[in-house]
């Protein structure tokens, strides 16, 4: 019988993981490269299967497991995450193959005993260690990242760390290690990835660096949840300089004009908020709602200094697509340092005056805003850049 092939990562340890090509929206998130459902199988005295894989992609799995071992062999199971993209085939796993013992931390006990009441899970502790015969488990929680459930689990012997959600990027590819892909294609796929995962969870990756440097532990592989396994230290000791500076919210010369546009008003406006931007030497990045998507957004504004925001009114509201974006940054807690607002109108105008609330609630320093009747005339065309030159000021005092 012909099998899904195992990929070793370590000594004892197999990535037994899902490649999901077609997936291209993960709950308000764009993943247009798809993704990965990594798990992976130790190899010890108690063979041990570390996380799950999402509903319907067990028998692959089970697939990759059969190529290296009787799938029936598998004494324990482990459940880092519960959120269903990593634990949904483990109920129909765990029907097939049986095992002895099923464990996750005690928020995991919670939440999959809410997803799978049928399962038998036991708790381990934060600290806590796991004998798999001549192998150990290390267990550390991570509570909030992203889940109050979430834990890494660390193979002692081999100096494995399998690290749920934290390190990873929704990245279909047949490649399963770091150093097979380019590094600018990592940054971009892990930027995306923390923007709109881990981002409201800053505080909490500031508290978790700080427990893992204190814990002493050291990795030669680090085995995340989504994408590639980082097997070249050197590749994620830079990202985890990234994930310090996402954390501590450190942003540069850099501006992130967001906008959409009915009849071109609003879209002038930003030309010219832009115009003024880059000659104070400002970074500018222009989205235009229309073409963008809020998942880039983020990604735009993990290290931008200031947020610009545009709407013409609409049924006196914000225009839809301006309305998701800003309640999608919002859920995030995107603290920009400065803020400001624009748009045109007919005869309400209420736009301007809803994004300057919401930036506000949002927090960070609200320059300004301008509004514009119709089309921006030349007193508006000047307001729009003086803004601009403003907010590119305080850009340059800050950084």
């Amino acid at each position: 019988m012909s099998n899904l092939n195992a990929i070793k990562i370590s000594e004892s340890v197999y990535w037994v993981g899902a490649i999901d090509w077609n997936i291209r929206y993960f709950h308000g998130y764009a993943t247009l490269k798809g993704t990965t459902y990594n798990a992976y199988l130790v190899m010890a005295d108690k063979i041990t299967l570390i996380d799950g894989v999402k509903k319907g992609f067990e028998c692959e799995l089970l697939e990759r497991v059969a190529s290296v071992v009787d799938p029936q062999k598998i004494e324990y199971i482990v459940s880092n995450h519960a959120e269903p993209d990593h634990s949904g085939g483990i109920a129909k796993i765990a029907e097939i193959v049986k095992p002895e013992k099923i464990f996750a931390s005690k928020g995991g006990v919670r939440a999959l005993a809410a997803y799978y009441p049928e399962l038998k899970v036991e708790a381990v502790a934060d600290g806590g260690e796991l004998t798999l015969g001549n192998k150990t488990l290390k267990f550390m929680e991570t509570k909030m990242l992203h889940w109050p459930d979430s834990m890494f689990s660390y193979l002692a012997e081999e100096e494995v760390l399998f690290s749920q959600d934290a390190f990873g990027m929704h990245l279909a590819t047949s490649e399963r290690f770091d150093d097979e892909l380019p590094w600018s294609l990592l940054e971009e796929m892990s930027t995306g990835y923390y923007a709109n995962i881990i981002t409201l969870y800053s505080p909490f990756v500031q508290n978790l660096l700080k427990k893992v440097a204190a814990s002493g532990l050291t990795f030669k592989v680090v085995a995340p949840d989504h994408g590639p396994v980082w097997r070249n230290m050197d590749n994620f000791v830079k990202m985890l300089g990234f994930y310090d500076k996402w954390s501590a919210r450190r942003t540069d010369k850099k501006a992130v004009i967001v906008y959409d546009s009915m009849w071109h008003s609003t879209e002038k406006m930003a030309r010219y908020i832009e115009d003024g931007l880059t000659s104070q030497g400002i970074k500018v990045k222009s989205l235009f709602m229309q073409s963008s998507d809020r998942s880039e957004v983020a990604a735009e504004l993990l290290d931008a200094s200031a947020l610009i925001v545009g709407s013409p009114t609409i049924n006196n509201e914000l225009f839809p697509s301006v309305a998701d974006v800003m309640c999608y940054l919002k859920g995030l807690k995107f603290k920009t340092p400065f803020t400001a607002a624009f748009g045109s109108y007919g005869w309400s105008g209420e736009s301007v005056k809803y994004l300057t609330q919401m930036l506000t609630d949002m927090g960070g320093e609200l320059v300004g805003s301008v509004k514009a009747l119709y089309l921006p005339t030349e007193e508006i065309k000047k307001q729009c850049f003086e803004l601009g030159c403003g907010i590119g000021e305080k850009i340059n005092n800050k950084n």
